[in-house]
């Protein structure tokens, strides 16, 4: 068997970026940018005012000065302004020309048409243009995910479309005779299908977009079928039936659907039945049928492929080690993964292990924020030990 850092490496090697297209900037919030946007204008486009106050020249003050005149954001003072003047000045509103210093109003003291106001330095209260982002500078890099801040600034600098990488289109396949729809009421003997809900739910959080194909009976044939009509997807996800039983059709399937398996099982727990191909240039991942290991399997193997389809410069859960209150026991040989809730203690990151840890115990997903990796080699690990952690958020 393959560890999960040989597996997670071959997987990598197949995974290549989806081509480009170009979207409105309204549409472009969590899409993945293609390639550096530079900026095309200076931010701030002028020198203006950061404060409500006077404008006036740094070598005249301290001084007491008439006040000839006021400007307020969206408006420009066209008049040369004469030595030994100040200008009410409101906050966004262009710098009078020649003056090069603002003094908030809460220093100045006014006396009718007068002012005074106390020394100051040259650029005192004054947003330079350029001093955000001068013309020519990146402005956001391609391979990042776009949020509200990246959208600011490039509505900021005029950007009306952007080129975005194309969301994955992944098709969701789930198989095995004892599954029925979330419709159906369960007789004795058969599964509602949770995998396919909770996989539509992860690849949403990916950036991609789900198709869900429905349930494949344990028929070769019929099951193959249903696995060539979604290869015009970028993705395809199967789950259940890649381990070795009587019943367990999709390898058979899978290569008369055109997928050449590149890997099967994987030395983890859960999630050792794990398989991955590829039909062309599609990556065709089998994940086990148990719902926890279909969910480890898919932070470990498709999310980082997910990602990297879409250009994004870090497809890695961040890492860190974590305080494992209980103490744990396994064989050597595999990789075991606990889902946890990672909570801080000041400093300190500690792991409390859900209870059930079973790969059919769908409970131990509520709640879990990261999941701690055991390595192969570790058989007794003593209560308190510090264990690595992948974490889903920040804690």
């Amino acid at each position: 068997m393959l560890s999960v850092a040989d597996a997670a490496r071959a997987v990598a090697r197949r995974i290549e970026p989806l081509p480009a297209e170009r979207v409105p900037l309204a549409d472009a919030g969590g899409r993945v940018l293609a390639d550096d946007v530079r900026a095309a204008r200076a931010l701030p486009i002028f020198d203006n005012s950061a404060m409500d106050g006077y404008a006036a020249r740094a070598a005249e003050l301290p001084a007491t000065l008439p006040v000839v005149g006021m400007v307020a954001a969206g408006q420009v003072m066209a008049e040369p302004v004469p030595a030994g003047v100040a200008i009410r000045i409101l906050t966004g509103a262009p710098m009078p020309a020649g003056l090069d210093t603002v003094v908030i109003q809460e220093d100045a003291r006014v006396a009718g048409a007068t002012v005074t106001l106390p020394a100051a330095r040259v650029g005192d209260n004054v947003r330079r243009a350029g001093e955000d982002i001068a013309p020519g500078e990146i402005a956001v890099t391609g391979g990042t995910r776009l949020g509200a801040g990246e959208l600011a600034l490039l509505a900021a600098l005029g950007l009306v479309e952007l080129s975005v990488r194309r969301a994955p289109r992944v098709a969701l396949i789930t198989t095995g005779d004892e599954l029925v729809d979330v419709t159906t009421q369960p007789l004795p003997g058969q599964i509602v299908d949770s995998s396919s809900h909770m996989l539509g739910a992860l690849v949403h959080a990916c950036g991609g977009a789900a198709t869900y194909f429905g349930i494949a009976k344990d028929d070769p044939i019929a099951m193959a079928a249903m696995l060539a009509s979604a290869m015009d997807h970028d993705v395809v996800i199967t789950t259940g039936g890649v381990s070795v039983g009587d019943r367990d059709h999709v390898r058979g399937a899978l290569a008369a659907a055109g997928v050449e398996l590149e890997l099967w099982k994987v030395a983890m727990k859960p999630g050792k039945p794990f398989s991955f191909g590829m039909n062309g240039k599609t990556p065709v991942f089998g994940l086990p049928g148990n719902p926890v290991s279909t969910f480890v399997a898919f932070e470990l193997f498709v999310r980082p492929a997910l990602l990297a389809m879409q250009g994004l410069a870090v497809t890695a859960r961040p890492r860190a080690p974590v305080q494992l209150v209980r103490g744990y026991r396994k064989p050597a040989g595999r990789c075991h993964y606990l889902r946890v809730r990672v909570v801080r203690n000041g400093e300190h990151l500690i792991a409390h292990p859900h209870a059930k840890q079973g790969s059919a115990m769908l409970t131990s997903l509520i709640g879990c924020n990261a999941l701690v990796e055991l390595t192969a080699e570790a058989t007794e690990i003593p209560p308190n030990t510090i264990v690595s952690a992948l974490l889903f958020e920040p804690v």
